[in-house]
């Protein structure tokens, strides 16, 4: 006969040292942080080792920790995989990817009639949110994170984004190949101010500097509090706005909207992250399969629509 410690004790210890935070266990377990917590040290006075060092409100495996770990971790994999091959196999897969509100209304979702057309066996549930939600948990597989690349690895990073000066086609002076800023001296530029104090988006005044002006008018600024206000009100004529070009892609191919002459500043990467359960598996590989395409298929359009504007 088997003696083992309490089975809640091991899950936590297991989702503890995976994620190496208790809160991230505690929401995948769907418990309390105290209750992580608890077992956590249920488990250690059972083995009389200490298993974590608790910095604060951060958390490092020890060395009886590490010791441990790497097997406990196998031990669940194989018994999601046991389970998952006797369960009956449903007519539909469902995975959930989890993104900011502007990338999935901008970018992904208008390319997911595509992919539901080509796939119409996969759902496929977004979670468009500024909160970072970890893949594996909440029952998300997949996340597509904005950032800056340093570190990531190369397969990670779907593209890099610039930004760029557009405005409404229907404010644009009709009688030449590419507006300039000048043809907008009457009208504010639109700007918005990102959640994430941590990430500074190009701003106006960068670009200014060295597009192409003749008069150097002082611009008035309107500012938005919501990415996708900004983008709405530039929809919709309010005046020019500085933003990525990931976001305008569907607008600037469809006539809708114009790129100003001016340059593309550098922008930041759109990261995919994968965290998968046993049983969606081969459902995230199809879509990321069809998602790196789409990728690609824009990165070539994007450079060739910025390169001969660029100042």
């Amino acid at each position: 006969m088997r003696k083992l410690p309490p089975l809640n004790a091991i899950r936590a210890f297991e989702a503890a040292a995976r994620h190496q935070s208790f809160t991230a266990a505690a929401a995948e377990l769907c418990v309390s942080v105290t209750a992580v917590s608890h077992q956590v040290r249920q488990l250690e006075a059972l083995l009389k080792r200490k298993l974590f060092d608790r910095r604060g409100r951060t958390v490092a495996l020890t060395s009886e920790g590490r010791a441990i770990f790497p097997l406990l971790r196998d031990g669940f994999d194989q018994l999601a995989n046991a389970f998952a091959g006797i369960q009956p196999r449903a007519g539909l897969q469902e995975i959930t990817l989890s993104t900011t509100r502007a990338f999935a209304e901008r970018w992904l979702v208008p390319r997911l009639e595509q992919f539901s057309a080509r796939f119409p066996a996969i759902i496929v549930h977004i979670d468009a949110t500024e909160d970072i939600v970890t893949p594996g948990t909440r029952g998300v597989d997949l996340a597509i994170r904005y950032g800056r690349s340093d570190g990531a690895e190369p397969a990670a990073v779907l593209f890099e984004d610039s930004y760029i000066a557009v405005a409404a086609s229907g404010i644009c002076p009709h009688n030449v190949a590419s507006p300039r800023i000048d043809d907008f001296a009457t009208r504010s530029l639109l700007a918005f101010r990102w959640k994430n104090p941590a990430l500074e988006f190009p701003a106006w005044s960068g670009w200014l500097a060295v597009a192409p002006r003749g008069r150097r008018a002082n611009f008035a600024m309107s500012w938005f509090s919501e990415e996708t206000l900004a983008l709405h009100a530039a929809e919709r004529g309010l005046g020019p706005l500085l933003c990525s070009d990931a976001l305008v892609d569907d607008q600037l191919r469809q006539g809708t909207m114009r790129q100003i002459e001016g340059p593309a500043l550098p922008g930041f990467a759109f990261r995919l992250l994968e965290g998968a359960s046993v049983g969606r598996r081969k459902a995230v590989a199809t879509f990321t399969d069809w998602l790196r395409a789409e990728a690609a298929g824009f990165r070539a359009r994007s450079w060739a629509l910025r390169e001969p504007r660029a100042a």
